[in-house]
């Protein structure tokens, strides 16, 4: 028999790939406490902690008498409280557009950065953000190789960060370093700018284990629109 502490934390990440799959929406109340019971064939208490662990991250809320609301649908949603520039982005007046350039299997010299966490191959994933029809944000991600779902079709609809998620390659958190760099011709012609500086956000993804699952470089025309930053209180 499986104890206890293993149900509840099983019954926490069925509920958890539930909401990230839209089944429960944000906003929407979960199922009672007895129907999870019913659904999972386990004791209420295992239900209980297994909520409970979900509203300790974020994900949901529990009020006395009124149920459970979700709360949140992010992968790692406990990795910061700043709101991601993306969501402030999609939040504003400005249209926000992405689109997948490519998806491909590369070789790596050993003088590239990725080259230090991957090895000689990775996967290379690389999109555009388009603000107000506008190249805003070049992104460059680059994945370790084998991972299932990582496709230009599947990309095209679901999150970077869920997908590698579903690959069990769990985010414990992120690194970014911004720094200032000139633009080379093909830069500039990649975002249709004339201007001869760019941020560029450098980005390290570590699993639990400090180990990089995903290292990635994005460059930002802030002659469009300036990089912000928002915390939650």
């Amino acid at each position: 028999m499986k104890k206890t502490r293993v149900l509840y934390l099983e019954v926490a990440e069925k509920i958890k790939e539930d909401i990230f799959s839209g089944k429960y929406p944000v906003g929407t109340m979960l199922p009672t406490e007895t129907e999870f019971e019913q659904l999972f064939d386990v004791s209420k208490i295992t239900v209980r902690k297994a909520i409970e662990l979900l509203a300790a991250d974020e994900y949901v809320e529990k009020k006395s008498g009124k149920g459970t609301t979700v709360l949140s649908e992010r992968p790692y949603n406990k990795l910061s409280k700043a709101i991601s520039f993306t969501q402030i982005l999609e939040n504003s007046d400005l249209s926000v557009e992405k689109v997948v350039l490519s998806v491909n299997r590369v070789k790596l010299k050993e003088t590239e950065p990725a080259y230090e966490y991957f090895g000689s191959e990775a996967v290379c994933f690389e999109r555009m953000y388009l603000l107000a029809g506008k190249p805003y944000i070049y992104f460059k991600h680059f994945l370790p190789i084998g991972l299932k779902r990582v496709t230009k079709k599947v990309l095209e609809k679901e999150s970077l960060y869920r997908i590698l998620y579903q690959n069990n390659l769990d985010i414990e958190r992120f690194r970014d370093d911004f720094v200032a760099i000139p633009l080379n011709s093909e830069q500039q012609q990649l975002l249709q700018t004339e201007e001869t500086l760019a941020l560029k956000r450098i980005r390290k993804s570590y699993d639990y284990e400090e180990q990089v699952v995903e290292y990635s470089e994005a460059l930002y025309n802030t002659n469009n629109h300036a990089y912000q930053i928002e915390y939650e209180t």
